[in-house]
């Protein structure tokens, strides 16, 4: 017995060997490690007045130490239990006032040091900011907190003891007076976490008799009872009036509240409360939720709707739950909540004259409510303006049409259309209506005194590629006349419209140079005037070598891709070692599918994601490469999706060939999430390349059997397309080296980590080259330091070994 205990160790030892090794974290070389820890671009808040600007440097990434700390997955949630606030954040870490016109910066006294600073919001009157602040100090002592700065003597300080329950992102909100806040606060003495059994005392059991219920493929959701009490701990708030002194008042009754928002006039407060049953195959978002309105006494004063679990709706993109939804104030009036009802039981299947009504109810909330307007498409936004203008959108998916309509909120006039379009024509795109926040806090549209004026803010989307404009739309002729656009080499946005009658704007000024920085544009004038002076985080390395290429597609379509050489680069050095990174985008139209994408006078940030470390590392990167798939009126884009990957691919190969810069013998590409999914495609379906990196992919789409990015049929409907895109149905024909990572701890739909594990094992079971790394406590993003160092040797390593030292091509003239 002791010798066959010892053979099995030893056979189990081996096949561990085979299947992972312990490994250490590893850096990149310096030059990518320097790129990578340069300090990241403060962000930046203005107030609605125009005079002040708040300056928030950004966290660095955090530590391995730091992302490893408790993380509760529950309810599609992630939650840090320590502080009872999410445990992904984005903290800024510092706050410095700027006046507007004035060049110094003021920085925030009374702010520990360091800070984790989150949730920034002005006051309506623009005196006072409030933020949530991090600490983390013990295990026991660490929480969110609520703090305010005021902007006069630019001093902070904790406004009360209580501590911010942070489990929906929004902790608090401003009252109209700008004296008071709603907060969500965790229950005083709420005691210990329940326990999760260890022993079960039964089966979990699941039923559904004869209803549909499809759901998509959803990550940390519910599983026992346990779960759903220890939920019911983190999630379950306290609702807090406080002032500007510190003093609290409870507000209602304790819940599963994810909203709660006070009226324009600050008399009311709309409370959505998620409640039981709750659901083990859905997120919160789905959940059974009761719509209130309190009064500012706490005091109930009307139950709007008390909706079931949404477990019925269809996976169509169109597809929404029956009865009421999108519950909200509007925006322009001093207490009257609006909401949304579908028409066609919530199916776009269904032939429907009438997709969607908007309803209103005013308060005191005793009237039947009020029909606003019937949409013809289901509905997406509203943008409230004045009591005789506000603006509605509406969009249908399978072909992509969006409209958008005028109505007057006084009177019982159907919507007037303003403008109809296909949602993915950037060329023709009439922009966004500009909006600015009124006495109460709120934002409404930007109008003439008449309300027949508004201001429309764009991307600009031109064959010379995007120029952000400021229009001025007249309602009534619908012709608009143009403010400004962005001139080259410079790229511009608008930031803010500070007066529509001087024509002064606050835009973000960048060149292919020049890092963004702020300025005020005055238009009439035409004068600029510097705001911030961020330097170039770059400096040493040198200006990266941008081009945007234009080609075609074998079948016509025009393609796109942005090409990175190293700063020394010249042409008799010939064609070099490349990585072609992309993502695919589904069309419903050619034309629509070959436009122009982006700018060439950007400047280039560098995210974690880039693949434009590699140019200074040698290699040619060919960025954001157009990889269209087009599927014209009653084709779906997937029905031909290999052979448009593979046809996009190799024209931007031959593009870069063509040009003298890219040797087509050594190329290797590159993508994250769906473009890993791509990655794997294309070499399971050519031979274009010498090596591909795949992270936080899918690859075998029956294990989303639901839809998937812009897929909306199910398997069932259409098992031959699930089956041709799958690439792990072609694990035999992968004969190229391929890296798969995957965040051990991936939130993201349908890309559990499983995906990356079976993929691993089709390939490694029919003898490919593939390593596959996991990367500890990383979600869908990766976060911090260590990880995405190691994760960046990997990926050079990996091409040094397989595409830059493969054989390189005849060296030919370019053309």
């Amino acid at each position: 017995m002791q010798k066959l205990s010892a053979l099995t160790g030893a056979l189990w030892l081996s096949a561990l060997a085979a299947q992972g090794q312990d490994a250490t974290y590893q850096t990149p070389p310096k030059t990518i490690v320097d790129l990578v820890d340069a300090p990241a671009t403060p962000r930046v808040s203005l107030s609605s007045d125009g005079k002040w600007m708040v300056l928030m440097p950004i966290q660095d990434f955090p530590s391995i130490a730091e992302l490893s700390q408790p993380e509760l997955r529950i309810a599609g949630l992630r939650l840090n239990p320590r502080t009872n606030g999410p445990s992904r954040v984005s903290y800024s870490t510092n706050l410095m006032l700027k006046r507007l016109g004035n060049s110094k910066e003021i920085p925030v006294q009374g702010l520990p040091k360091p800070a984790k600073i989150s949730e920034v919001s002005w006051s309506p009157d623009n005196t006072k900011l409030a933020f949530a602040l991090t600490t983390d100090a013990t295990p026991t002592d660490s929480r969110m907190e609520l703090w305010l700065v005021d902007v006069a003597t630019a001093k902070a300080n904790k406004l009360m003891n209580l501590p911010l329950n942070g489990v929906f992102g929004s902790s608090f909100e401003w009252v109209a007076d700008s004296r008071t806040l709603i907060a969500h606060t965790v229950l005083p003495n709420r005691g210990e976490v329940p326990a999760s059994n260890a022993v079960p005392t039964g089966p979990i059991v699941q039923e559904n008799v004869g209803k549909k219920a499809a759901a998509r493929t959803y990550q940390d959701l519910l599983k026992n009872p346990s779960d759903e009490k220890i939920f019911d701990y983190y999630a379950t708030t306290q609702l807090v009036k406080v002032n500007l002194n510190g003093k609290t008042t409870p507000l209602g009754q304790p819940g599963v509240i994810q909203v709660a928002s006070p009226s324009p006039d600050g008399k009311y407060v709309l409370v959505k409360t998620r409640h039981l049953p709750y659901s083990y195959q859905l997120t919160v978002g789905s959940f059974p939720v009761k719509v209130d309105v309190l009064d500012m006494s706490g005091q109930p004063v009307k139950t709007i709707a008390d909706l079931p679990l949404a477990d019925n709706v269809p996976t169509n993109f169109d597809a929404v739950a029956t009865g009421q939804r999108r519950h909200d104030w509007r925006e322009d009036a001093p207490a009257t909540l609006y909401w949304v009802e579908a028409q066609d039981g919530g199916d776009p299947k269904v032939q429907a004259p009438v997709r969607d009504k908007i309803f209103t109810l005013e308060a005191p909330f005793s009237a039947p409510a009020q029909e606003l307007a019937a949409l013809p498409l289901r509905y997406s936004d509203i943008y409230w303006g004045t009591s005789s203008l506000a603006l509605v959108q509406g969009y249908r998916w399978a072909d992509r049409k969006e409209m958008t309509w005028t109505i007057n909120p006084s009177a019982k006039s159907a919507p007037a259309v303003l403008f109809d379009r296909s949602s993915q024509d950037t060329y023709n795109d009439p922009g966004a209506p500009y909006q600015h926040r009124n006495a109460a806090g709120r934002y409404v549209l930007a109008t003439d005194a008449k309300s027949q004026t508004i201001y429309m803010v764009g991307n600009g989307a031109s064959p010379e590629g995007d120029r952000p404009f400021v229009d001025q739309l007249d309602l009534k002729t619908k012709k608009a006349s143009r403010w400004w656009r962005s001139e080259a080499p410079y790229f511009e946005v608008p930031v803010a419209i500070l007066d529509t009658d001087k024509r002064l704007l606050v835009i973000r000024r960048e060149s292919q140079k020049e890092n963004p920085n702020y300025f005020l544009r005055d238009v009439n004038k035409k004068k600029l005037t510097a705001l911030t002076k961020f330097p170039n985080p770059y400096a040493s390395v040198g200006s990266l070598q941008k081009q945007v290429l234009k080609y075609k597609r074998a079948d016509g379509v025009d393609l796109t891709a942005n090409l990175y050489l190293p700063p020394n680069y010249k042409k008799s050095d010939g064609p070099l070692p490349t990585l072609m990174e992309a993502y695919p985008v589904e069309f419903k139209d050619k034309s629509d599918a070959g436009q122009v994408k982006g700018s060439p006078y950007t400047f280039t940030r560098l995210s974690w994601a880039s693949p434009i470390f590699w140019v200074t590392q040698g290699y040619a990167v060919l960025q954001g490469t157009s990889i269209p798939i087009v599927g014209e009126g009653n084709k779906e884009p997937n029905d031909t999706y290999t052979e448009q990957l593979v046809a996009s691919a190799k024209a931007a190969i031959d593009e870069g060939a063509r040009l003298g810069v890219v040797d087509r013998n050594r190329v290797g590409v590159m993508g994250h999430s769906y473009g890993a999914f791509m990655t794997a495609n294309l070499l399971a379906h050519s031979n274009l390349f010498k090596a591909g990196i795949a992270r936080s992919g899918a690859y075998n789409r029956t294990l989303t059997p639901f839809g998937f990015q812009a897929e909306e049929r199910t398997y069932w409907q259409a098992p031959e397309v699930y089956n041709a895109m799958s690439p792990f149905n072609y694990a035999d024909k992968v004969k190229t080296p391929i890296l798969l990572i995957h965040g051990e701890a991936d939130n993201n739909s349908g890309t559990f980590p499983l995906q990356s594990e079976r993929f691993y094992n089709a390939l490694k079971g029919h003898g490919a080259t593939v390593r596959y790394v996991v990367l500890p406590f990383e979600a869908h993003s990766y976060a911090s330091r260590e990880n995405i160092m190691h994760m960046l040797w990997e990926m050079n390593t990996w091409l040094d070994k397989y595409v830059k030292s493969a054989p390189a091509a005849p060296t030919q003239p370019a053309q």
